[in-house]
């Protein structure tokens, strides 16, 4: 009897295991897809809970912000389907356009950007407000992973062709910063930093780099009026909790609320207009609250894993000789769980505070459309390895 249990939980492991791989066939990768799949449907119910307040008081429409999420993320999978079907070669040879449009986008905000809460960041089409640092971001590491593989011996054997997109980086961080958005320029150069070090860059070049990039973000901090208060608010945010720490303190109460098992979807407290941006940035601390501490890991699970599958689609993409499907798959995979380590980090109080969603969870057109679209692209890269592979077994077998 013992071994007929063994049997058949052996075979459920082996046919799971196919599913999710599909080694023996072309296919994407399907344990990737169903992660995503139940993270977007997470943030859907959490947004549609956490914006019900606010949206009855602004449009008299309780679902009005759970429609117009429906909705972005409608565009989203038609966008990331359409580039599902886009080789990734197409994406190696139009990097420098890419770049070009990326800067002209953040351009564009400068000249004719929409101001909200002091900072221009979105411009208007119509109903629609497109976030134009979210295409940067991708387009930037697009560049960069193409870069890296056009000037990859020039990268580890000079200073200038370590330094070069370095320069190009600068140049965005300058327009992030006339937005003002530090929590963008943040996301991308740490992303750069962690992919000039897997590409293989010297450790002084790279500790040299952190060391440079520290220091510029303390002095942007130091002579920045509203970025120290964020600071010293973070560090102590009960010793002015109706002021610069009310943000976090409400966060933290969310948590505390939340205990083991949560007050329950749809019970939370501090969604009642106490928790600013509850649907948005700190929208974790709304999960924490109504699903407890075992939702939290539940989320932080499917996010990492979702992480740890890009950077292994990657690693095998460089294993069978796709340098620019494997730097891509690297550089997609770090920025959405840096982001997601510095939302988390955020509502938690861990990090101060920055004005970053949660990866396909929180509200926002503009932010769901592209994190689908990066999703998308590492599919199609894992579609692109698996081709590989099987025509390689095809060419053994013929030989």
């Amino acid at each position: 009897m013992k071994a007929w249990f063994s049997s058949i939980g052996q075979r459920i492991t082996d046919d799971l295991r196919n599913w999710w791989d599909a080694e023996d066939g072309v296919s994407y990768d399907r344990f990737f897809l169903t992660l995503l799949a139940i993270v977007l449907c997470v943030g859907f119910v959490m947004v549609s809970s956490a914006s019900m307040p606010v949206a009855e008081r602004l449009y008299h429409d309780p679902l009005h912000y759970a429609t117009r999420h429906l909705f972005y993320l409608g565009i989203g999978l038609t966008c990331a389907y359409v580039v599902l079907n886009i080789p990734i070669e197409w994406w190696h040879r139009t990097n420098m356009v890419l770049l070009v449009l990326g800067l002209l986008a953040l351009l564009a905000v400068l000249l004719v950007g929409r101001n909200v809460n002091g900072s221009t960041r979105w411009i208007a089409l119509g109903p629609i407000n497109i976030q134009a640092a979210e295409p940067a971001k991708l387009f930037f590491f697009v560049y960069l992973s193409s870069y890296l593989v056009r000037k990859h011996e020039e990268v580890l054997e000079h200073l200038k062709g370590f330094l070069k997109p370095l320069v190009i980086l600068f140049a965005f961080a300058v327009l992030l910063l006339m937005q003002p958005d530090l929590g963008t320029v943040i996301v991308m150069f740490s992303t750069s930093v962690v992919l000039l070090f897997l590409a293989g860059a010297k450790l002084w070049q790279f500790f040299g780099l952190i060391i440079t990039g520290l220091a510029a973000i303390g002095v942007l901090i130091v002579y920045s009026a509203y970025r120290w208060k964020r600071v010293t608010s973070y560090l102590d945010p009960w010793k002015d909790p109706f002021g610069g720490g009310y943000q976090l303190t409400q966060s933290l109460m969310a948590f505390g609320r939340g205990g083991w098992n949560g007050q329950g979807l749809g019970n939370s407290v501090q969604k009642l207009e106490y928790l600013p941006e509850a649907h948005t940035d700190f929208i974790f601390a709304i999960i924490a609250e109504e699903t407890g501490l075992l939702g939290v890991f539940s989320v932080m699970l499917m996010l990492f894993l979702l992480v740890v599958r890009a950077l292994w689609i990657g690693k095998r993409a460089l294993q069978k000789g796709l340098s620019f499907h494997g730097f891509l798959a690297y550089a997609l995979g770090i920025w959405i769980g840096f982001q997601t380590f510095v939302n988390i980090g955020v509502a938690s109080g861990v990090l101060p505070t920055k004005g970053l969603t949660l990866p396909f969870v929180s509200y926002g057109g503009s932010s769901l459309i592209i994190m689908l679209v990066a999703a998308a692209v590492i599919l199609r890269i894992d579609f692109e390895v698996r081709l590989k592979g099987k025509h390689a077994i095809r060419g053994g077998a013929h030989a």
